[in-house]
């Protein structure tokens, strides 16, 4: 029997988390170098599923199937297209310096009287979220799927609630009735998104009999399965409310800006860059796999409210006084462009979609953790409270140009490349859509800018005149972000190598193909 990969790259992660809650109240600084240490293995492992990954073999790699619950046809199925390969390697990339950059936020709920270690309490459920995002992003049996896409709710929701941020203008008091409404908003939104999707899931069951995603899909591409239009598209709704909730895509969105805000800067990007990029996989694997026609029925309505997630997100993210939410916003103009091109239904669309998914983690990751690094000097969200910051602290303004103008997809930088697909992609077949799209664009620019701006041009402010300059263990955080940056956004085809055999079939299965161009080639 071959070495379960994909098993041990979603375990490590989870036995890690329990490793770390276990370890001794007066062994802080042991719990973080643990979970440091096991997020590390882990990338190692997902470099391994990456590398043994064969972009031009099967569809589902490296897979696993073991009976599970035989009396409703559950299995514990495993596999990896290239989306899935792509989104993994992000994950298991981010969590260590989400890790590293939140190596002292427990720290000030440490007491000596205390019996709870919320250190090691935080550090494990950073784990545990990242074991249940891998795995989520390799089932392939969509009731194991299910389990874990609810279940990474439970840590999220102490993370944002126990573990919330504590640079608030109002009082102890105050900060912490705002951080438990925004934990219990997440909740909420995502737990109501759940609640459907289990609906859909057993009339799914009861349609097809098991829960197989490959079993499903390959009994309607030969017919085998006989699907009514009407039940075809209740189940689908089922499902796409669910990930249209995790993504978040507007008017399903309003979660997302308090829980960025009332949380860390590390877990605002476990948030955004990793747990919400499942909903946005689950549309590619489930949504369009499952009910390809159901799916292209919906794709004009889906379309529109991408876009007015573009500019709606742009707009109020150009209207914010707070960093933090600032960010937030932005990210629901991000995703409508990913799930733009997911629905455009053309092969551009789709793989700037998922190269999307990749970049946009990576850019946020950059941008939010240095702004939680200048959040947590001046101790403040706000932005007129700074002035002047790159006169005393120019590393750090360095760093945040450079992950400002990464969120406005500057050419040269990695978002660039995956939001000229998405328009591209759009626009060959819904130019009207992808015109306007584009003015999400400009508005990027002034949020972005005007931000930079703000906050560290100008006459310095007495407040930040002290302001020390990024640290060491900062440094190690922020510059592997910005290189992948400029890596990618230089040369994108390791990635694209990988996800557009994927892109593919997901076109197959949806039964479409890119338009032909108007206008004939030159003779």
């Amino acid at each position: 029997m071959s070495f379960p990969l994909l098993t041990a790259t979603a375990a490590l992660p989870a036995l890690g988390a329990i490793a770390t809650a276990a370890v001794p109240a007066a062994r802080r600084t042991a719990a973080k170098w643990l979970a440091l240490l096991v997020s590390l293995a882990t990338l190692v492992l997902a470099l391994v599923v990456l590398v043994r990954f064969d972009p031009d073999g099967d569809r589902y790699q490296l897979t696993e199937s073991h009976a599970w619950i035989k009396d409703f046809g559950v299995r514990y199925e495993l596999g990896v297209d290239g989306i899935a390969v792509a989104l993994i390697a992000l994950t298991a990339l981010l969590i260590p310096f989400v890790i590293l950059a939140g190596w002292h936020d427990a720290d000030p709920l440490e007491t000596k009287s205390s019996r709870w270690r919320p250190t090691q309490g935080f550090f494990a459920l950073i784990l545990g979220v990242e074991a249940m995002v891998i795995i989520s992003f390799e089932a392939t049996d969509v009731f194991l799927f299910y389990i874990f896409f609810e279940a990474m709710l439970i840590p999220m929701y102490f993370l944002i609630g126990g573990f919330g941020d504590r640079a608030h203008a109002g009082s102890d008091e105050h900060a912490a009735a705002q951080r438990s409404y925004a934990a219990v908003k997440f909740l909420l939104y995502n737990l109501v998104g759940g609640l459907i999707m289990l609906a859909a899931v057993i009339g799914l069951y009861v349609v097809a009999g098991n829960f197989s995603l490959q079993e499903i899909a390959e009994a309607r591409a030969n017919g085998s399965l006989d699907m009514a239009t009407n039940t075809e598209r209740w189940l689908f709704l089922g499902f796409f409310f669910a990930f249209a909730v995790k993504a978040p895509l507007w008017p399903l969105h309003t979660w997302l800006p308090n829980a960025m805000g009332e949380a860390t800067a590390p877990v605002a990007v476990l948030i955004t860059a990793v747990v919400d990029k499942v909903g946005t996989f689950a549309m590619l694997r489930f949504c369009l796999q499952l009910f390809p026609e159901a799916s292209k029925w919906a794709t004009p309505v889906i379309l529109v409210l991408a876009l007015i997630s573009i500019i709606y997100g742009a707009l109020l993210a150009v209207g914010q006084r707070d960093i933090k939410r600032l960010v937030a916003y932005a990210s629901i103009s991000h995703f409508g462009f990913i799930i733009m091109g997911i629905f455009a239904m053309t092969s551009q669309g789709q793989s700037g979609a998922t190269l999307y998914m990749v970049n946009h983690g990576i850019s946020t990751a950059a941008l939010m953790l240095v702004a939680g690094f200048l959040i947590s000097r001046r101790g403040s969200r706000l932005i007129a409270d700074y002035g002047g910051v790159q006169k005393v602290a120019p590393v750090l303004a360095g760093t945040f140009l450079m992950g400002s103008l990464a969120t406005l997809s500057l050419p040269g930088l990695a978002p660039f490349v995956s939001e000229f697909l998405v328009l591209v992609g759009t626009f060959s077949r819904y130019p009207a859509i992808g015109i306007i799209a584009t003015f999400g664009i400009v508005l990027a620019a002034l949020y972005t800018l005007v931000l930079y701006q703000r906050t560290m041009t100008g006459p310095v402010k007495a407040e930040v005149s002290a302001m020390p300059d990024l640290r060491v263990r900062e440094l190690v955080v922020v510059t592997p972000l910005i290189a992948l940056l400029i890596f990618l956004g230089v040369y994108p085809k390791p990635i694209t190598d990988i996800v557009n055999p994927a892109v593919k079939q997901t076109m197959s299965d949806v039964q479409k193909k890119d338009p032909q161009p108007e206008v004939e080639a030159a003779k």
